[in-house]
């Protein structure tokens, strides 16, 4: 084992961990029993609490499971498993391409196996304790399957072009990242009809006042809606959410029938008004870039990291325990390498994402001439799914993809008192 290059990935894996762990306690430590004034009439003192209770639940179990799955890969890495994995797989004398998808196949399998038991008690004892949980066991199981047939019939194949890529052509590294991106566009216009159908029924929405005001309010921003549709999010949650899907001109809407049932017309319009704001501002275009530009990159760097002429590659493989430098073993090698750059990307595109939550909300105050209809769509949704109101800064800077809720509200009554 290279013992520079382990030592410095270990000291990463663990400044992660620390960092999350600091993350969850300070979230913790900011919990403040008294109710903000902004949701006095929305909460009452013993749905915020067990909102409080919810937070302290979910931070401890995800310290419990980050702390586990960080056991595991150590112990699997220092008694020479890498090592021992690719030893055995090649020993059936296959190509590159059927070992390399064998062993990532065993990692992935092996992974989510041992994870199962957590998932199990997140969905059928955290989020069933706090009233969220409407997944049967039955559905558990399916959904289980069907997401490990739909991961392998449409993973597999991408990982062996990319395998086969870097064994076989010049400026791998580039044709690879062009075969990942032509996949990433090909799912993201495939998922609303053929994938998300898979798990969820989508209806759709018959004709009303909901329907027509959506409408005419897609209309009025000039937003190419094509299709409304009211997706069964109560089958698995009482949580809600919306969102659009489609390229170009054609653009559908799904709205959980949990959302529906909990909010007025207005407030509805509200949140479809933020979302139409992430299309007008471009923030959806401006997200597929970034991840474009970032894939491009982790691609050229794994060209460097599997190079047989490489020191570095050598290095890196020696740490891991394994003796022959592979394009398989270096893309798990080299995720572990790059999560700390990868981290630091997390927070530069969270730091982005903040800034596009408050331009969406202000283009949905804009929208509706006020912005009390999201206030109201928001507050409910914190209520609904018992949100902490409270998060620390840190926490805020380092994983939240949206502002705080209070955060969010008060920059919308600014807009509102400047009308």
């Amino acid at each position: 084992m290279d013992n520079s290059t382990a030592l410095f990935i270990l000291i990463a894996l663990l400044v992660l961990w620390n960092l999350d762990f600091i993350s969850s306690i300070l979230n913790l430590k900011a919990l403040d029993p008294k109710l903000p004034e902004e949701f006095h009439g929305v909460y009452d003192e013993d749905k915020y609490a067990k909102s409080q209770d919810y937070t302290r639940v979910s931070e401890r179990f995800g310290i419990i499971t980050a702390t586990y799955s960080l056991t595991l890969l150590l112990v699997f890495w220092f008694v020479g498993g890498f090592g021992w994995l690719d030893g055995w797989l090649r020993g059936f004398g296959w190509n590159e391409v059927v070992t390399g998808i064998s062993f990532i196949g065993v990692l992935f399998f092996g992974n989510t196996l041992l994870n199962l038991p957590f998932q199990i008690y997140d969905t059928f004892v955290i989020e069933e304790r706090f009233g969220f949980n409407k997944t049967t066991p039955k559905t558990f199981v399916v959904d289980q399957i069907k997401g490990i047939l739909l991961g392998s019939i449409l993973g597999i194949p991408l990982l062996a072009l990319v395998l086969w890529i870097f064994g076989t052509v010049e400026n791998a590294w580039l044709w690879a990242w062009l075969a990942f991106t032509g996949f990433q566009l090909l799912m993201t216009y495939l998922a609303p009809s053929l994938i998300l159908p898979l798990f969820n029924k989508f209806e759709p929405m018959e004709d009303g006042e909901l329907k027509s005001r959506i409408q005419d309010m897609a209309k009025d921003c000039d937003f190419p809606l094509t299709e409304i549709h009211v997706m069964d999010g109560s089958k698995r949650s009482t949580k809600s959410n919306a969102f659009f899907t489609g390229f170009g001109k054609r653009k559908k809407i799904a709205l959980f029938d949990t959302l529906i049932e909990n909010h007025s017309i207005d407030e509805l319009l509200g949140v479809l008004a933020h979302e139409i704001g992430h299309f007008k501002k471009k923030h959806i275009i401006q997200r597929m870039i970034f991840s474009f530009v970032q894939t491009a990159v982790i691609f050229f760097l794994l060209g460097v990291v599997t190079s047989q002429e490489s020191v570095f590659a050598r290095s890196l493989f020696d740490a891991f325990g394994v003796s022959e430098i592979s394009t398989y073993a270096g893309l798990v090698f080299f995720t572990l390498l790059f999560s700390p750059v990868s981290r630091i990307l997390s927070v530069v595109g969270n730091l982005n994402s903040r800034k596009h939550e408050f331009e969406a909300d202000a283009y949905a105050a804009n929208a509706q001439g006020t912005p009390e209809h999201l206030i109201r769509a928001l507050k409910k949704l914190a209520a609904d799914n018992l949100s902490n109101l409270t998060p620390h800064r840190f926490p805020v800077f380092l994983d939240y993809s949206h502002p705080p809720m209070l955060v969010r509200i008060k920059a919308l009554r600014k807009l509102g008192n400047k009308r």
